[in-house]
């Protein structure tokens, strides 16, 4: 059961990614009303095709039924870490726009579903 729970977990992080890395790219006025300002165009840009082709792989990996592999799990869990990470250090210091603290709260509930969803997990 925690297999199928991580799936659907890996699943959601997938489209997620995939829907906000490109959503600069299509329409950066709008992206900017949301999330505030930018200085950098090109580096919004660049870390949002990033986060769409991590979420392109976790979505590979879960159509083809590989969401428990350490690989993905790593690659799952540290995307989550790191997004985390910045959201909270510069959205808490005010560099960036205190909206990126809720998406610090979703990846912080990614991160807890991968550890609560691993192999031998209580549930």
């Amino acid at each position: 059961m925690p297999g199928q729970w991580r799936q659907r977990l890996i699943g959601f992080q997938a489209g997620y990614y995939c829907l906000t890395g490109v959503w600069p790219l299509l329409h950066m006025a709008s992206f900017e009303a949301v999330t505030g300002p930018k200085v950098d165009d090109w580096l919004v840009k660049m870390v949002g095709l990033l986060a769409a082709v991590i979420g392109a792989t976790l979505g590979v990996a879960v159509k083809n039924d590989r969401g428990y592999v350490l690989d993905i799990v790593v690659l799952a869990a540290g995307a989550a870490m790191a997004f985390a990470g910045i959201d909270l250090w510069y959205g808490l210091n005010g560099r960036i726009s205190r909206i990126y603290l809720a998406d610090a709260t979703l990846e912080l509930a990614l991160l807890a579903g991968l550890v609560g969803t691993r192999r031998g997990a209580a549930g």
